[in-house]
Formats: C-alpha cells, structure tokens, sequence
C-alpha cells in the first residue's frame, strides 16, 4: 500500500500542494474569523440536576455573575475633595457603553417617608452640592445608619468601600467587554492620580476579560516561542536554514488549519484551546525531523533525489501514520467526556494532528524534490556520536542489572502509590491565576474586607394555598432568621432578598432609625408599613409595587422592577443572594453540604399545608462542581486511551506478552508522575490531569518504534535476544532520545506561562516524557530480555514488520563515509 502510495504523492506532488494551498486560503478566511471565549467554560453537563437549576434560577432572577466591583481602602476618601472625586469617578463609570447601573456611597439612595402623601420615596444620601467638610460629616453619619447599605457597599469596621457595576449581559459574554474593561481601567487610573488613592477590581465579568487577553497573548508567545526553540533544535541538527524555514511554512500551514477548524466548528479560544497551535508545532517538528532525517540517509545510500524522497513515503509512510495516530489518540478520547472545553480540546487538537501526518507526508517530500540536493553539511548529522557512549552504558545496565532495574522500579512504582495517596483534588474560581498577580491581590481585597465577591444564590419556594407566601409574616422571619445565620458564616457577605427591603421600609418608616432596621413584629405593624408601600414607586422603576407586608392583601406589578430580582410575580419564590471567598471546592463542599444545607431544612420546614423547597445554586457552586466532572471524565478519557492504544499494539504485534511488556513502562512513568504531584502538593485538577491522556500518547510511540526494531533485529540476528536487545538500545535510543528532547523543549516553555494550570501542564507534561524516555530505554529492553520467547513461525507476517524506525542507519557499526559521498551542484531534471 505504501508503494502505491509513495508513488502517488510523487507523481502529483504538484497538484496535492496547490490543493493545501488552496485549503489554507479558505482556513486562513475562516481562522481570521475566530473568537476568543469570554465566558468561564461551562465544565458541568447541561441535564445536571445542579446546571439545570442555574439556568431556571437566571430565567427567572436574571443572571449572577454580572457584577464589577471597584473597591477602595482609604481613609482620605473620606475627605470631601476625594469624595467629590470619587462620586465623578462612579457618575463617569455609569456612562459607560455595556454599564447597567452603578451602585456606591457617592450616589447612595435613602428611602424616605412622606408623611403628607403617606408613602415612600427615594432620595439622595448625598446632595449634589456639599458646602462643608462639617456638613459632610453629619451626611457620612447619617448614611452610616443606613444598615441596608452597611456591609454591603461600606465595611463599617475599617472604612473600606466599593462600587458596584452591573454590567449588561449581551457585553459580559462578547468581545465588548475588553472595550469596557479598558475603560473602566482608564477611569479609575485617572481618579487614583487626582486621589492618590489605590482602586481594586475584582467580579467575575473583570476576571473573564483579563484572563481572556492573558490568553490570547500567551498563545501568541508559546506559538513564536515553540517555533524558534524547537526550530533551532531542528536547525543544530541538519545545519540547514532551508530544512528549518520549509519545515516551518508546513508546520504554520497546519496551525492556520488548526485555527480555522476552531472557527468552523464554532468553537472560541480558551485557555485549554490556545495551547493547541504550539502543541502541533512540536509534533510537527518531530515529524519533519524523523522524515527529513529519512530522506537524508536514504540520498547518503542511493546518491538518487527521487529515490531517496520515494524511500522516505514507502519506509515511513506507517512509522509516522502510527505515531500520529498514538498521539491523537489521546487527544480524541477526551470526545467520551461530557465536559464541553475538554471535548472541543480534543477534537481540535485530534483531527490537526491527523491533518499534520497527511499535510507532512505530501509537502516534505514534495517541496524537497524541488529542492538541490543535501550537501556533505547537511549529512554531517548522520555520524551523529554524541549519544552513543549514553546509550552503550545503558545497554551494559540492561544486560548486567537486570534485578537491579526490576528493584529500582519495584520501589519507584511503591514510592509513587504513596505520593499518588496523597493527591488531592481541589479547584477555584480563579485557579490559574499568579498568586502575586493584580487580580489575586485585588481579589483577596474584597475577601478580607467584604467576605469575597464570588456569586452564591439561595433559592426558598413557599407552596402554598395563601397568596403571596413569601410575604406572609411567618415565612419572614423563617427567611430573616436564615439570613442571620448566613450572616454569621466569615466566608459569606451580608445576604440581600426582599426581606432586606422589608427591612429598610421598616426603619425608614420610623425615620430611617437604624434600631427599626427589621421585619415587622406584627401583622399591624406590617399593615402600616403597607399602606407607605402601596403608594411609593420605590421598588419599581416604571410603576408602582403595592406589595402585602405581613399578610395584608394588595397589588404587584413586577414588571422592570427591582423586587423583579428577587422574587417571582407570584411572591412564592424568593432569591437569597450573597457573595462568598474563593474558599476552593473541598472548602465549599463542606460549607454548602455540612453547614448551609442542613441548617435551611432545620429552618424551612414542609408542613402537611405548606410545602417549603429550598436549593443552593449560582456560578461559583456550579464552577467549583465542574472539578469532580472534570476529573471524572479525564479518567475515564484516560482509560479509554489505554484501550484503544493497546487495541492499536495489538494489530501491530499480535503477542499478548509484548503488548503487557510495552505498556508497564509508560504506566509507570505516568504513576511516577502522579506521585510526584502528591508529594510536592500538585491539585489534580484539569490542565493537570489533562496530562496523562497526552503524554500516554506520546510516550507509547517510544515503545513502538523500540519494539519495531528489536522485532527487525530479532529477525536479522536468528533470534540472538541479547544482541537484538543491544542493537535495539543503540539504534533506536537515540531516536528516542532526540524526540524527547524535541518533545521536552516544546511543552516546557508552557512553564513560562502567568496561569498556574499552564504551568503545572508544562512541567509534568515535560516531567513524564522524560521519565518515559527512561523507563522506555532501560525497563522495557529489561522485561523484553526476561520474559519474551520469540518465535517465527513459517510465513507468518505482522503489521509491525513494514515499520520503520531506523534514524541513523541499518545498522549501528557499519558508519555511513560521508567522505565517499559526492555532490553534485547540477543535477538532471528527472532527478
């Protein structure tokens, strides 16, 4: 098959290059066209229980995770200058393109009563113009009293203060939101250098923008950082900058490809997606390095270009098929999880590393037909020596320490159970950001000074026969005695429903006294309270809420108002909203399941009348849940590849033994590696278990091209185990070798990252490949010496006979005279 393949490609390179070319073309539109994600991904499936009461939750009450929050901690802005500044800052912030409303102290609304009228209304804590530092002082001590705003905008102990933006969902989930963020950034730099006063950022919307241009930079750098260090690998290798730049224009093609598969299958970049592009480019160099290493040591043999070119198709046509095939195999299996990023992560990066194997086999030796001849400095590498002395001590430790070898492994794999005992699983909302970074500054702000900003949403349904249950004055002081307790919890800001506006009615019907800051302690009571509400606009922003306090009957209109977000129009639901700190998912999971929740069923209580539902929902609950799904599924995506990949060894060797032999080396390079994350306190989290399905990939492709050649050499040396092994290490450890170096400098560079996730990536993926390599050239040779019996029978044939995994020749004593080589600068057409 291969033959005919060969010729195929030989006789039409022409045209199969022009048809890349004009499929990168329509890539290219398509790849101009992609977007970044703005949105954290959604990590937990759709028919969740716990997802599908977040989508009903923003139906009804809109969504959560929409607020910025500017916070300020400075006594100075106490002073009337920098107040007056400030109030400039948060009137400038409402004009805003993408801006809902701003709430701060600067613009703070006070509920009033108007005894003539007998109703409420709304007025400025603040008037426009303050004449004195004296009279802003009475001001500041009147608002002090509004304990509706109290913990919620001020932290009364220590003065901090923030501002509040609501910010419109249509610009939260777009590109828009850079241009908001850059804005609101903009503002606040102007008012700390009039002010002298430092702001802090923190809101889900603020931290969705930032980290999406903080990806979109850093695939950027990894993409030019991945090109040039492997690139100058390649170029040390062959000393040819005509290898190096061809190599390259193929491997950029293939991530135009990449980009533009993003964008057809209406994907976004996300921070897992973005580290596709400088992954193909280092598989990508692997492959024109073994292709075009193939092509230079069959010209050393024929002194034919074209042979030469039509060698390196036939004889690694199902090398670099398998290897891609190993590869993408990891990539692929994530399509079995239920988690969106991972699955678009795997298809992606999958079907280019396919693309990459075809475009590779069709444009390396097409372009190089066209090119002169290698000269004797481009076929310099073939006395390649460097690795030899290496790789003749590890062949002496194969064959003379065996036991040695099985002891040394017994105890790593023991050691690495133990480290592996040790892993933990635990993710935030804000994972992969630098500890000493703006944001994880800021956001420890808001924690220490407002108990977070992080979304968490309560949600209590009264199903009962009485109209408005919410509002029955029974149902209040269940709901406010909740909220105490909720108040009570450090992790967790002051709570806001309806009952805190039932509160405010309350104290500014006895003159804003904050000591009346409470529900009403009677029906009587909350009539009179009513009777304020019914004729007040307060709650509603286009018409009038005459709402029932304390079970007295009248009218609702929810319609644009603001009651609208925290109950339903039947007043049977009620919202119960709080921020919390980025405590992590172990930390949240026992808050949520062993504090919050036991505590609203001693509380809500169904009665054989009434019938109390209660839930816990949000962004961050539904962020953090989407950890165990992700672990979860990257299990079962691992397992998956284990099978298919040992599926794949299968049809290759047809031996049960071998195929045990050559998986117990890369298991054990991925439990070292597991174990190194328990022992150093590595989370298993996404981007770290995200790892192992890759580099079992990788890693497996060692062990093929080293049984290949040992199955050769078995063959070639009449069944001599020990020299088939010698030669074995000698020949192909070097191929090994160089790939994993290769493979190493591709995916440390994600080291350089500013995500923590990208990071840990980088370096275990970097980790595992190396301790493959190892376990690839000592144990497998080890085990293969001890247990395999080989033998041929009488015409029989296996798929990995027609691999070929010779890098620097035939064999390893008979060195290639490189002085016996001529080149000629002219050669004929046909060659």
């Amino acid at each position: 098959m291969w033959n005919s393949i060969a010729r195929f490609v030989i006789q039409f390179r022409l045209a199969l290059i022009v048809v890349i070319g004009l499929i990168t073309v329509v890539m290219g539109y398509y790849a101009s066209r992609v977007q970044m994600s703005y949105d954290f991904a959604r990590t937990v499936p759709l028919d969740d229980p716990d997802m599908v009461m977040l989508n009903q939750f923003k139906a009804q009450f809109g969504e959560d995770g929409n607020i910025i929050a500017v916070g300020v901690k400075d006594s100075s802005v106490y002073q009337l200058q920098n107040f007056e500044a400030f109030r400039k800052l948060v009137q400038e912030v409402r004009k805003l393109s993408g801006v809902n409303e701003v709430i701060a102290l600067p613009v703070m609304k006070v509920i009033m009563k108007d005894t003539v009228e007998d109703k409420f209304y709304l007025a400025d804590a603040f008037p426009k113009r303050i004449n004195s530092e004296a009279e802003f002082d009475s001001l500041l001590s009147k608002a002090g009293d509004q304990k509706f705003y109290m913990s919620q905008l001020v932290n009364s102990a220590n003065g901090a203060t923030m501002m509040l933006i609501s910010v419109q969902k249509e610009v939260m989930n777009s590109s828009k939101r850079e241009a908001l963020i850059t804005s609101l950034l903009e503002k606040g730099k102007q008012f700390e250098e009039t002010s002298k006063i430092q702001l802090h950022y923190a809101g889900l919307p603020f931290i969705r923008a930032l980290v999406a241009g903080q990806v979109k930079n850093e695939m950027r750098f990894f993409l030019i950082a991945s090109a040039i260090i492997t690139g100058l690998i390649m170029f040390l290798f062959f000393r040819s900058f005509r290898a190096v730049l061809f190599s390259m224009i193929i491997i950029a093609i293939v991530v135009i490809w990449t980009l533009g598969t993003l964008a057809i299958f209406g994907y976004k970049i996300t921070l897992l997606s973005g580290l596709i592009p400088p992954v193909i480019v280092t598989i990508g160099i692997t492959n024109a390095i073994y292709l075009l290493n193939k092509y230079h040591l069959e010209f050393a043999k024929t002194q034919n270009k074209v042979e030469a070119i039509t060698g390196v198709v036939k004889k690694m046509g199902l090398a670099t098929f398998l290897t891609n095939l190993t590869v993408a195999i990891g990539f692929l299996t994530l399509l079995a999880t239920d988690i969106i990023i991972l699955r678009e992560f795997g298809i992606v990066a999958g079907i280019n590393i396919m693309v990459l194997f075809i475009v590779s086999l069709i444009m390396i030796p097409g372009i190089f037909s066209w090119l002169p001849t290698p000269s004797e400095k481009h076929l310099r590498h073939l006395n390649f020596r460097i690795m030899g002395r290496f790789l003749k001590d590890i062949d002496l430790i194969v064959r003379k320490q065996r036991v040695a070898i099985y002891a040394t492994s017994v105890v790593l794999a023991i050691v690495s159970v133990i480290g592996i005992l040790q892993l933990r699983s635990v993710s935030y909302m804000v994972d992969d950001v630098p500890e000493d970074s703006p944001v994880k500054r800021d956001l420890k702000f808001f924690e220490a000074n407002f108990s977070g900003i992080m979304p968490l949403e309560m949600v209590v349904e009264f199903k009962s026969k009485k109209r408005r249950p919410v509002l029955d004055l029974n149902n209040m002081q269940k709901v406010d005695a909740f909220e105490t307790y909720l108040d009570s919890l450090p992790q967790l800001s002051k709570p806001v429903s309806l009952i805190s506006f039932v509160k405010a009615s309350k104290q500014a019907f006895y003159n804003n006294n904050p000591s009346r800051y409470a529900i009403p302690s009677s029906k009587s009571e909350g009539a009179f309270i009513q009777k304020y509400i019914m004729k007040s606009d307060v709650f509603s922003a286009d018409a009038k809420n005459k709402i029932e306090v304390g079970g007295e009957t009248a009218k609702n209109n929810t319609k644009g108002s603001l009651v609208r977000s925290f109950v339903d129009s039947t007043f049977s639901k009620i919202r119960i909203s709080c921020q919390i700190a980025d405590i992590g998912s172990v930390k949240l999971d026992s808050l949520v399941h062993h504090s919050i929740e036991p505590k609203m069923k001693e509380i809500f209580v169904s009665t054989e009348k009434d019938s109390i539902t209660t839930a816990i929902t949000g962004s961050t609950k539904i962020f953090i849940k989407g950890n165990k799904f992700l672990i979860a599924n990257l299990q079962e995506s691992l397992l998956l590849a284990f099978i298919l990949i040992t599926l794949s060894m299968a049809v290759l060797f047809a031996n049960v033994r071998m195929i045990v032999i050559s998986l117990i080396p890369n298991l054990l390079a991925l439990m070292i590696t597991a174990g190194l994350m328990g022992f150093f306190n590595i989370p298993l989290k996404a981007s770290t278990a995200l790892i192992f399905s890759i580099t079992f990939g990788i890693s497996v492709d060692n062990s093929i091209r080293f049984l290949a050649k040992y199955r050769q050499e078995i063959l070639s040396n009449k069944f001599n185990i020990p020299l088939a092994i010698t030669d074995s290490i000698l020949e192909t450890g070097k191929s090994i070798m160089y790939t994993s170096i290769v493979l190493f400098a591709g995916f440390i560079i994600f080291a350089f990252s500013d995500f923590g996730g990208t990071i840990a990536l980088g370096l275990l993926t970097s980790t595992t490949l190396v301790i493959s390599m190892f376990t690839n050239l000592i144990l497998l040779p080890a085990l293969i010496m001890t247990f395999d019996k080989p033998k041929k029978k009488k015409g029989e044939y296996l798929l990995i006979d027609d691999f070929d995994s010779s890098f620097y020749g035939e064999q390893d004593d008979e060195e290639i005279d490189l002085s016996r080589i001529t080149i000629h600068n002219r050669h004929s057409a046909a060659e």
